[in-house]
């Protein structure tokens, strides 16, 4: 018999896989990736625990469910019940055609306040579709029998009855289990980030059909919103730098400090006069100055030939009001 783990590659994931496979059940592995979390983690603790992983974009899917949540956000742009509601959902779909009876996930009661309560988990197995058919091996012995369980595929006495945020219990099992290369709990989802989550809530406000590469830029650089439809976003280092250049839109520009070491930065959005004019004095106030008075910025755009503009330099104190 087969099952599938909605599977985060944390160590409560990596447990809760462990004490099915452990009863002998086949395990399909499932990561649900977007612009927001990536599959890094997952795949290096599925390779550590020899687990089969598919890794699924719902990149789409999951961005209407971001702009509007039924049951509302955490405590910045995370909607924890609608998002496990639609990942448990799409893996409730593929039980029949990849052999499988049930789907489980490493959740453990009350770690969360607000996906992870009882009334959260029972809502999330009934709007995802899979009702019965969702368990938590976890804390399985703190919540009603599942249909696996009452009909024998798997044995209740061999769950677990972890609940609270306390995680010794998981690093004690994952001891006793050999499992020494886990990852962390934080850093998952950018959406429980308060400053991304800012940064998202602005591009909201600002369009309502948003491209991938738009939402990859909100990770990088420095973000100023100079009008109600036009941003700049500055690069901090090197590395981000290279990266903004290669998020660019066929209608951005690109700006660059040529008379002195500087950032890279983007200008989107409603690009007039008075806009170019701001974007070339941030991007010169993040420049390497030093005791300039006028500093040169390249102007680069794919429809138009490339050109200097020259301009005064500003205490970068002056854009703080923009910075998003």
């Amino acid at each position: 018999m087969k099952a599938i783990c909605v599977f985060s590659g944390g160590l409560d994931s990596m447990l809760a896989a462990d004490v099915i496979r452990a009863q002998g059940m086949d395990v399909l592995a499932l990561f649900f990736e977007t612009p927001f979390f990536n599959s890094k983690k997952a795949k290096k603790s599925a390779r550590a625990m020899a687990l089969p992983l598919t890794v699924i974009d719902i990149t789409r899917l999951h961005l209407e469910v971001v702009k509007h949540p039924r049951h509302g956000y955490g405590n910045n742009m995370n909607p924890c019940i609608d998002c496990h509601a639609l990942m448990f959902r799409i893996a409730g779909e593929m039980l029949e055609e990849e052999g499988a009876s049930f789907v489980f996930t490493g959740e453990v009661l009350g770690q969360r306040p607000m996906s992870q309560n009882k009334g959260s988990l029972n809502r999330i197995a009934t709007e995802s579709g899979l009702h019965g058919l969702l368990v938590r091996p976890l804390s399985a012995k703190c919540l009603t029998p599942t249909i696996p369980e009452e009909k024998g595929w798997i044995q209740r006495n061999q769950l677990l009855d972890f609940q609270g945020r306390s995680r010794k219990p998981q690093m004690e099992m994952a001891k006793r289990l050999g499992i020494a290369d886990y990852p962390s709990p934080a850093g998952g989802c950018l959406l429980t980030e308060k400053g991304f989550s800012r940064r998202l809530k602005d591009l909201f406000m600002d369009k309502t059909d948003v491209e991938t590469r738009e939402l990859e830029l909100l990770k990088l650089g420095r973000h100023f919103r100079i009008s109600p439809h036009t941003k700049i976003v500055v690069g901090r280092n090197k590395d981000e730098n290279q990266h903004i250049r290669t998020l660019a839109g066929k209608n951005d520009i690109i700006l660059r400090s040529v008379s002195v070491p500087g950032p890279t930065a983007l200008l989107s959005g409603e690009i007039s006069a008075d806009a170019l004019n701001m974007a070339t004095a941030i991007t010169a106030a993040y420049s390497d100055t030093a005791e300039r008075t006028v500093s040169d910025i390249g102007i680069e755009q794919v429809t138009l030939e490339s050109r200097v503009l020259s301009t005064p330099v500003r205490d970068k104190r002056e854009f703080k009001p923009y910075m998003i």
